[in-house]
């Protein structure tokens, strides 16, 4: 791999001399565009929209249209004026969970290689974010751009993942976000069932670029002059079904069978979507009971005290009963009567 960028990682005072490289590389098959004649490149000249004359790159600058057919050209000198478009550092801002971080905010990813004398403090601050589970928020310029990124571990080594700003993301805007759409216990029931009956752990390395494949096969057997293969014709999925629970059973069905369980049974404890519906019910039921009202559950608390009251009746009455037989036995003993 060859660096693309030099700097450092400011971590508070410590700062950590890095290269830069390219974590990813794409390998979609590219084109050129020739002539179907006889495989000339086609080439295209820079030329100028108002006097047709070819411009060379010395005389190219950057114009920003505001409309109107104005344009507003900026040249070397004013980019120059710029903050961070020669800055050579990745500045920590701060440390936070990775789940904090939305992955539709990540753009590219870079790893990050210690240069000359900062081993220590690259592994210092590799094994601190490994310990602390956190990510670290950073600024960095590159091409001429400050950017966002994060900083975290990979394979022992320190990934820069490069992020869109906040108002780079668009808000979904769809009208069935305004509809009252209700699904119905069942349903939700099934296409749980379906999720389950799907469910593994992710290899990435399983999946494959079907596509490519096949279209590499058809350039190599250009190259070698012989007959390209058709490659095998993959089973059609089954035509959609209208009624949406008999679509999720058949998906289900479909998906126990790929993975070599018997089709038609449910597995060991699996309950059926009217009982799964139920138990939702139920659910909902107890959950209601729960937010009963305070005064039920004072009463249900005072109702002991009462009951203890009454137990205490006969225990008080019993020692009268006890203190007052001696008065009782001396009486019969001198014939008078008690008071």
């Amino acid at each position: 791999m060859r660096a693309i960028w030099k700097g450092a990682v400011s971590f508070g005072l410590v700062s950590i001399a890095v290269r830069l490289y390219s974590a990813t590389e794409e390998k979609d098959i590219r084109f050129h565009q020739v002539h179907r004649e006889d495989g000339g490149r086609i080439k295209y000249k820079r030329t100028c929209s108002i006097d047709g004359e070819e411009v060379s790159y010395d005389d190219i600058a950057k114009g920003y249209d505001i409309g109107g057919g104005e344009m507003v050209i900026l040249t070397d000198e004013d980019f120059a004026d710029l903050p961070l478009t020669t800055s050579r550092a990745i500045d920590v801002l701060e440390f936070v969970p990775a789940e904090q971080v939305d992955p539709i905010l990540y753009n590219k990813a870079y790893f990050l290689e210690p240069d000359g004398a900062a081993t220590k403090p690259y592994v210092l601050l590799r094994d601190a974010l490994l310990d602390s589970e956190r990510v670290a928020i950073v600024k960095v310029a590159l091409r001429q751009r400050e950017q966002l990124a994060t900083l975290r571990v990979r394979e022992g080594v320190l990934l820069l993942n490069t992020m869109l700003w906040p108002d780079e993301v668009r808000r979904p805007d769809f009208g069935f976000l305004d509809e009252d759409l209700k699904v119905r216990p069942p349903e939700l029931a099934m296409a749980s069932s379906l999720i389950d009956s799907m469910t593994g752990d992710f290899e990435p390395d399983v999946f494959t670029d079907d596509y490519r494949a096949a279209l590499q096969e058809v350039i190599d057997a250009k190259v070698e002059g012989r007959e390209v293969v058709q490659p095998e014709e993959v089973e059609e999925a089954p035509a959609a079904a209208v009624d949406l629970m008999a679509a999720l059973k058949a998906s289900v069905e479909r998906a126990r069978s790929a993975r070599g369980e018997p089709a038609g049974g449910r597995g060991a404890g699996e309950p059926t979507p009217i009982s799964a519906a139920r138990s939702a019910q139920k659910k909902a039921a107890e959950k209601k009971a729960a937010k009963a009202p305070a005064k039920k559950t004072a009463e249900k608390k005072a109702a002991p005290k009462k009951t203890a009251a009454k137990k205490a009746a006969p225990k008080k009455t019993a020692a009268a009963e006890k203190k007052a037989a001696p008065k009782k036995a001396a009486a019969k003993k001198t014939g008078r009567k008690t008071a």
